[in-house]
Parts: structure tokens; sequence; C-alpha cells
């Protein structure tokens, strides 16, 4: 199994929901009510799916070993780059529920806050994920050891299995494709 491969595809499914995202942001814009049965769903898959289930692999496994094993540059890169836009993609959501929120009580200017939140989100991650495919990830499969690069993959084969045995990659890819069929015409 080779970790950098399944973060890399668990990217495509990050991007499609962004799209969703973006587009259901742009119907708020246009004049639609907010769908916040939708919008609670592109949350969980944002919280459960990109957080915690795919920076979680980053986190525990692959940006760990950078910052251990690879200097000041490993940890410059990890430590004030992909950790603290992680940080920031946590706030984006955060502040987007509470709009939400806000939206409900009553503050119909709030909606700007829900797509401004959203959309902040789409492009934060947007640039976040191109820069690990095409920089993090290869400064970390090229600089680490084949040893360290072992023990990464075996510790994402045992992530992934119990991912799997819990259903939890097949539920997010769900409910991604049941938001594409309504959000992405």
């Amino acid at each position: 199994m080779n970790s950098i491969e399944i973060m890399v595809d668990e990217h495509k499914y990050i991007m499609r929901m962004l799209k969703v995202v973006r587009n259901a942001c742009y119907e708020v814009l246009k004049g639609s009510e907010i769908n916040y049965d939708d919008f609670n769903q592109m949350i969980d898959f944002i919280r459960n799916y990109a957080d915690k289930h795919h920076h979680g692999k980053e986190e525990k496994f692959l940006f760990k070993e950078m910052q251990a094993n690879l200097g000041s540059i490993g940890t410059n890169l990890i430590t004030h780059g992909m950790l603290v836009e992680h940080d920031l993609g946590r706030l984006f959501i955060s502040d987007l529920v509470e709009a939400m929120q806000r939206v409900k009580d009553g503050d119909d200017e709030s909606k700007l806050d829900v797509i401004s939140n959203a959309i902040g989100y789409t492009h934060l991650l947007t640039r976040h994920i191109a820069k690990e495919d095409s920089v993090v990830y290869n400064y970390g499969g090229k600089n680490l050891s084949s040893e360290i690069i072992d023990d990464i993959n075996q510790k994402t084969e045992s992530y992934e299995k119990e991912a799997e045995s819990q259903g939890i990659q097949a539920h997010y890819i769900e409910l991604l494709e049941g938001l594409e069929k309504k959000y992405n015409k």
C-alpha cells in the first residue's frame, strides 16, 4: 500500500466536494434559501472525511515523520505551512456553522458569512491540495528513508482497514455522489 497515492486519490474526492460547496453557495447568492440539510452534509464530509480521515493520516503519519526527520525544511514546510492551513480550514468551517445558525435565527445578513466562509474554505483547500500533490508529498517521498516510508505505509494500511470496517469511505463517497447529483448540473 502506498500511503501517498492513497492521499492523492482522496484529494480527488475532496476537490469534488469543493465544487459542490461552491455550487451550493452560488445558489444562495442567486437567492435560494440555504438548504441546511445539504450544507450540514457538506460540513459532515469536510469534518469527517477531509479533516478527520484524510488530514488525520497526514498529521499522524507522513507530516509527523517529515517534521522529525527532514530538518528545518521539513519542520517549516509542515509546521508553518500545512498544519497552519489545516487549522485555518477548521476555522472557516467553524465560522460557517456559526453563520448558518445566525441565518436560522433570523439574521439574513449572515448569509454573506455563510458564503464567504464556505468559499474561503474552497479556495484554501484548492491551493492546499495543489501544494501537497506537487510539492509536499514529493518532498517527503523523495527525502524520507525507505524504512520510514514503509512504516508510514503500514500505519496507513491499518488506518484504512479500520476505516473500511466502519464504512467511512463508502459512506462519504455515497454522500458526495448524492450532493453532486443535486448541485453539479
